[in-house]
């Protein structure tokens, strides 16, 4: 498998796309993964570039698709028993008796915000969330939402001009998050035009109205700042949208030395009274073909999508 190049993960980065970064930060040998190895797992479990063998992989893929789900990087030992905080350890049995550290890091997509309207606070806005690096488009009275997705958060700052249609635009679309800035009157006043209007209360409790901190009588560019703290906010608790989408592989623990093995690339298989046992090497099968007894199968079934 060919190394996996700064230039690949760059242009990923640079694609918008979620992976996980997983880097090599230390290795005992004998161990297949070597320092500085690089691989990106994808929120399918496809894997690009190189860290380990057999017992290494899939378990570094269930850990980054865990961190894609959280956005929180983890370090993992494998082959060690590690009580640093912070630190996921899995014990590896292997017949190499290599070890090697990996750290896990979520790459997410940055914040994808909609703002509505040409008021002076959609100006500051735009300015503010550039800073930060989050992607930032503004419509006007075209209304036009088409790529708004899950992700995104969209907020309608219209200042009275066309409220009532851009809410009701915004709440047709599948955002994490709707927004008006308005006042508390204002915001009571288009709330109850849209349910005369027929819009389901469903829809309308999506809506966060008015947007942003309350910081009280304030001038445009404050609320635009306002406004933007809610969405660091959120984006912190991750609540503005739905986590990554990953799925899972479906994976079965291996009898002899208890790691996770991938079942759709298991190297090694054995049919034991019906069944599929699953191996990540080809010791721990010639151990148990030796002697099923002596290891218990965990009935448990199998972990991930099948």
């Amino acid at each position: 498998m060919p190394g996996l190049t700064f230039d690949r993960v760059a242009a990923l980065a640079a694609s918008g796309e979620p992976f996980a970064l997983a880097t090599v930060t230390w290795r005992r040998g004998p161990s297949s993964g070597k320092g500085g190895s690089k691989a990106v797992v994808h929120p399918d479990g496809r894997v690009e570039g190189w860290l380990g063998g057999a017992c290494a992989e899939p378990t570094v893929v269930r850990v980054a698709l865990e961190a894609l789900q959280d956005g929180a990087s983890r370090l993992l030992v494998l082959g060690e028993d590690d009580h640093r905080p912070g630190v996921t350890a899995v014990p590896m049995a292997c017949s190499s008796e290599g070890a090697m550290e990996v750290f896990v890091e979520p790459v997410l997509p940055a914040p994808d915000v909609w703002v509505v309207g040409r008021s002076p606070a959609v100006h500051t806005l735009t300015a503010l969330a550039g800073t930060l690096g989050w992607s930032v488009r503004v419509v006007d009275v075209d209304l036009d939402l088409s790529g708004v997705g899950p992700r995104s958060m969209v907020v309608v700052a219209t200042q009275g001009h066309y409220d009532e249609p851009a809410v009701e635009a915004a709440l047709a679309t599948p955002a994490g998050y709707v927004g008006l800035v308005a006042s508390q009157k204002r915001a009571g006043a288009v709330l109850t035009y849209l349910r005369e209007q027929g819009v389901d209360e469903t829809a309308l409790s999506r809506l966060r109205a008015p947007a942003g901190l309350d910081l009280g009588a304030t001038a445009h560019e404050e609320i635009a700042v306002a406004v933007l703290a809610e969405l660091v906010a959120l984006r912190a608790s991750r609540t503005a949208g739905p986590p990554v989408e990953v799925a899972q592989p479906a994976t079965a623990v291996d009898p002899v030395c208890g790691m996770s093995v991938d079942v759709a690339r298991a190297p090694f298989t054995s049919d034991h009274e019906g069944g599929m046992v699953y191996f990540c090497a080809a010791g721990c099968k010639r151990a148990f073909d030796a002697d099923p007894s002596a290891f218990p199968l965990t009935p448990a079934p199998l972990r991930g999508e099948t």
